[in-house]
């Protein structure tokens, strides 16, 4: 078996306005923001907003995300998560068939 690393993938992707709003919405209701934060162990998460698709291991994308993106993996405010597939399906939204969310965790402190 060879590994075959990708030298360049293309992870531009445009929502409709609708998919987007639908998505959004889902994306921050309180019981999802609650398992959220149950599963970061944190008081507060706020939805960034920023949304990408999971790319492929290459020389320029060694986290598995767009470059422009690895900030948010390295600093301890933020979690990557993966949304929900079924959020995925009732936003009608298809391709790309996988995509992340960015969320801020919030200090209350």
């Amino acid at each position: 078996m060879t590994l075959k690393i990708v030298q360049n993938f293309d992870s531009s992707f445009t929502l409709e306005a609708q998919a987007q709003e639908t998505l959004f919405n889902l994306l921050t209701t309180e019981a999802f923001l609650n398992q959220v934060c149950q599963q970061l162990q944190c008081e507060q998460v706020k939805f960034t907003q920023l949304l990408f698709q999971p790319v492929p291991y290459s020389l320029t994308t060694t986290k598995g995300m767009p470059a422009e993106f690895e900030k948010y993996h390295e600093s301890d405010e933020y979690a990557i998560i993966n949304v929900p597939p079924n959020f995925m399906f009732s936003a009608k939204i298809f391709k790309p068939s996988r995509l992340c969310a960015i969320y801020q965790k919030v200090d209350n402190g």
